[in-house]
This record gives structure tokens, C-alpha cells and sequence, in this order.
């Protein structure tokens, strides 16, 4: 069975991928408006991997 390597944690989010953000008091029917974000690195996945080039750069050594 091939070795796999684990995935590595975005280091903008930090694992956190999509966050809520309270945008003002609450609204009447006492809901509270939020925006959802998400990490502009990793797209919302959480997860970074190496660029292609780095990891040929590692195989040629």
C-alpha cells in the first residue's frame, strides 16, 4: 500500500475555512445577520498542498 502524506493546514486560516460574521444587531424577528467567508488561499477547503514545483524541486535532490 503506497505511503500517503497528510494534508497540510492552510497557514492564512489556520483549519478554519468558513467563518460567520455578525454584520449588526439583531433584526426585529431576533435573527442576527451574518456574512459567510470563506479563506481566499485554500477556497474553503482548510487544506494547502505543496505547488508542483516545489515538490519536483524536492525530487530531483
Amino acid at each position: 500500500m503506497p505511503a500517503t502524506t497528510p494534508a497540510r493546514v492552510c497557514g492564512h486560516c489556520d483549519g478554519h475555512p468558513t467563518v460567520a460574521i455578525s454584520t449588526g444587531p439583531r433584526r426585529p424577528d431576533g435573527t442576527l445577520p451574518t456574512l459567510r467567508v470563506t479563506c481566499p488561499v485554500c477556497h474553503g477547503t482548510g487544506t494547502t498542498t505543496p505547488n508542483r514545483s516545489a515538490a519536483l524541486a524536492g525530487a530531483r535532490r
